[in-house]
């Protein structure tokens, strides 16, 4: 039986790619002084490698860029390193299936505490890591985070920061409960999204997602799934799952099944299917025309 294919990863600067450093990630390091280590401070994309190629790349190189503008950030890498880096990153691992974790951070500073570096003296920092990584479709249950919301005024759930410590805890919370991930409330009570993908439901025989202002991270499949007509934004509630066809919890890894939330059964849609709208979506495919009535919005 073959090994498989361990992780890899590499830090540098992208215009100078042979200055970096490959190695074994627990071999690598980020500097003590970094900010994205000492205060988050620093954005992520999660990116599919499947069948030796970097899915959906440009669309997560264009959040990471309009996250960088949020924050204040400087600009991230442009797409020509980034692909030529994954590309190189695919070939030295052997691995054909992955997740490919860009990393972007405000970088090291010569100072201390929370004021704006200043940036001749504060360098931006990036690395990548390639992790064996398959798409996951089994069902799983969820419970209402008790703990932890969405804040949809916040610009950071409008990206992919560092600063993941309310869905730890949130999923923290849930796999207490004996659920396998949390759902997150708006802070007017509105349902939002997953710790780690976006929430769709089905109703009336078509998928409907929490709009943007819930909260909601921007999700690159999410987007996929709106722009090609898979699915709908809707004000969606915590009791509107009593009444859904089927709930999905979506990324750009996975398309899961959600069976239970607490102790309400939902209605059971195959692992097949799921993948199969996955990779539909994946695949640019367009959805079949639908006519229904318009989909609900949240009074503001």
């Amino acid at each position: 039986m073959s090994a498989q294919p361990a992780a890899i990863a590499w830090i540098g600067d992208p215009t100078d790619a042979g200055q970096g450093r490959w190695g074994e990630p627990a071999a690598l390091s980020v500097p003590l002084d970094d900010r994205g280590l000492l205060l988050a401070e620093g954005l992520f994309e999660t990116v599919l490698v499947l069948a030796g190629r970097a899915q959906l790349l440009p669309e997560h190189l264009a959040r990471w860029r309009q996250g960088a503008e949020l924050l204040a950030l400087p600009p991230p890498p442009e797409a020509g390193p980034i692909e030529a880096l994954a590309a190189e990153a695919i070939r030295r691992s052997g691995l054909a299936d992955g997740a490919l974790r860009l990393n972007w951070s405000r970088g090291s500073t010569a100072g201390r505490g929370l004021d704006p570096p200043d940036p001749e003296h504060c360098r931006p920092r990036f690395w990548l890591q390639l992790s064996p990584a398959e798409p996951l479709f089994l069902p799983l249950s969820a419970s209402i985070s008790r703990w932890e919301c969405r804040n949809p005024a916040s610009r950071l759930s409008r990206c992919k920061s560092f600063a993941y410590g309310p869905q730890l805890l949130a999923r923290r919370e849930a796999r207490e409960a004996g659920a396998d991930d949390a759902l997150l409330l708006a802070a007017s009570g509105e349902l939002s999204c997953g710790t780690a993908a976006n929430l769709l439901l089905r109703r009336g025989g078509r998928w409907l997602t929490p709009p943007l202002s819930s909260g909601c991270l921007p999700g690159v499949m999410r987007g996929r799934a709106l722009a090609l007509g898979w699915a709908f934004e809707a004000c969606l509630r915590p009791q509107d799952l009593a009444v859904a066809e089927a709930a999905l919890l979506l990324n750009s890894l996975s398309c899961r099944p959600l069976h239970r939330c607490g102790p309400l059964e939902l209605p059971p849609l195959a692992p097949a299917d799921a993948e199969q709208l996955w990779r539909r979506l994946l695949s640019g495919e367009a959805a079949p025309a639908l006519s229904c009535s318009p989909a609900p919005r949240c009074d503001r």
